[in-house]
């Protein structure tokens, strides 16, 4: 497989986890209720998916069932998007723009805004305990995600995130909030893969792939917010600033930082190169990650 084929199959591959995570949400929220809506209002938009992308690389990698696939990815996603709107909260964040359109709490109300995010992180954990395989997986899956989502994982980072608008952070600081933060989620994408397929190498190479990808991914995160325009954005530009927040931008400079993300990047890739040819789809969301405009 090469970079081309991977990226002509995104479109197929995005609709894939769409169609699962809107497909459980119609099992397990009441119809025609006010929070159905506002769940289906936050799933349903333009993101990237590029968690759920990561995992049917890791699939095409392992040569891996993308059916059994599906749950590991739409779990990831719905676990994400709880955190986007969690994270978009007054209590947080408090943004008013998400993937250009009002933030669910704008749309809604806050209280709702809460309760869309604990329903999205249960349905994501309901949702692997479906899947049609060995018991043993579902409980490996379980344990991992809850590792990298919980509070030693994404939500310690957040709460580092937080006390860095009070505080200047320090560089080491900055990237051990981002790889829980960040790069908890995209690892565990395609650990889990690895984890079904039950490949041992495979998994420990891709954990060393997401540690250098995570940090890229988060400063071109960083770069964009200063560079870029909240149209392109399709959330403010400029919030890391407005907020005083400790980036790798305001700590390293903005060349500095593109020099930092182009090492972690070259890094991702050299781990990559162990893994073979197969690992094209993979390659190509790297690039991605790290050329994106938004």
């Amino acid at each position: 497989m090469t970079t081309a084929v991977f990226q002509a199959k995104v479109p197929e591959y995005r609709a894939r986890v769409e169609s699962k995570m809107t497909g459980f949400i119609a099992d397990c929220v009441a119809p025609g209720t006010r929070l159905e809506e506002a769940v289906r209002y936050a799933v349903a938009t333009e993101g990237k998916r590029i968690r759920p992308l990561l995992a049917y690389a890791t699939a095409e990698l392992l040569g891996f069932d993308p059916d059994i696939t599906d749950y590991p990815a739409a779990a990831v996603e719905l676990i994400h998007t709880y955190s986007l709107v969690h994270d978009d909260l007054p209590a947080m964040d408090d943004d008013d723009l998400r993937r250009g359109r009002p933030t669910v709490h704008r749309a809604f109300d806050e209280a709702t805004g809460v309760l869309v995010g604990d329903a999205l992180l249960t349905h994501g954990f309901e949702l692997l305990a479906t899947a049609p395989v060995d018991d043993r997986v579902i409980t490996a899956w379980v344990r991992q995600l809850a590792g990298r989502a919980g509070a030693a994982g994404m939500i310690q980072g957040q709460a580092t995130d937080l006390e860095g608008e009070t505080r200047a952070m320090l560089l080491g600081e900055l990237e051990t909030m981002h790889r829980r933060k960040t790069g908890g989620l995209i690892e565990v994408s395609m650990t889990m893969v690895a984890i079904a397929a039950g490949d041992t190498a495979a998994r420990q190479k891709l954990a060393a792939f997401a540690y250098h990808l995570g940090l890229a991914f988060q400063i071109r995160d960083d770069i964009l917010d200063v560079e870029s325009s909240t149209e392109k954005l399709g959330k403010p530009s400029g919030s890391d600033l407005e907020l005083n927040k400790s980036t790798f931008v305001s700590l390293l400079g903005i060349d500095s930082a593109r020099r930092r993300m182009q090492q972690e990047y070259d890094a991702a890739i050299a781990v990559l190169s162990e893994l073979g040819p197969g690992a094209a789809g993979l390659e190509w969301l790297a690039s991605y990650i790290v050329n994106r405009d938004y």
